[in-house]
């Protein structure tokens, strides 16, 4: 059986290593495609969607690891970051909901932010007899939520205040998301990159058909 050169074979195939080493240095460095599972951020992201992942957004990370060289940013109210769970032993999307400073308090699913509380309005998107779809004015960032017609344990917290290196992170899909009420707060290091779209969506329910109308679509 003839013997494989690892060196020949490397060699006579060096542009496909480059682009792969490449790829590889992009994807963990730079941008990444997040499979979304579950439900948590419905109606904004729903089961099968690929979503797009800017790791520039924050941090610029040494390549194939996940040590951040320097911050170019911090993480703003309303934005939908992925973040690896020291308590939860995954990745997950939420949406930041405080930042360091702020002192939050929510009720029957309505949030208070330092003093003022968040408006609602009916949203024009599905509802049915076990939930509702609304609007939430996160002081100034539009988006829509999903919330149960019966109340949950999720529904309200007491009054925190965020502290410094911290970030309150909430699903959308607010009575069916364990984010920071169930997690606790998300640490500043543990955040990878921010979303703001939808590269692809895969139906599980139907086999998992594309869903063209969530083709390249803006969250």
């Amino acid at each position: 059986m003839k013997r494989i050169d690892i060196a020949t074979l490397i060699k006579q195939n060096k542009d496909i290593v480059l682009f792969l080493l490449l790829m590889i240095i992009f994807r963990s460095s730079f941008a990444d495609i997040n499979r979304v599972p579950t439900g948590s951020m419905k109606p904004t992201i729903v089961e099968g969607d690929r979503i797009v992942i800017n790791k520039l957004a924050y941090d610029l990370q040494f390549p194939l690891t996940n040590t951040k060289l320097f911050k170019l940013a911090d993480p703003e109210r309303g934005d939908i970051v992925i973040f690896e769970s020291s308590i939860s032993k995954q990745r997950l999307v939420k949406r930041v909901i405080g930042v360091p400073g702020d002192v939050i308090s929510m009720q029957n699913n309505h949030i208070t932010i330092n003093d003022q509380r968040l408006s609602y309005k009916d949203s024009l998107s599905s509802t049915s007899e076990q939930y509702k779809d609304l609007q939430e004015d996160l002081l100034g960032t539009l988006h829509q939520i999903r919330i149960q017609n019966h109340q949950s344990y999720l529904s309200s917290f007491e009054s925190l205040k965020v502290p410094n290196g911290y970030y309150l992170a909430l699903g959308d899909n607010r009575d069916n998301s364990a984010d920071s009420r169930v997690i606790g707060l998300v640490p500043r290091n543990e955040i990878i990159g921010r979303s703001r779209h939808v590269l692809v969506s895969l139906n599980p329910e139907r086999f998992y058909l594309p869903r063209p109308s969530r083709f390249i679509k803006t969250l």
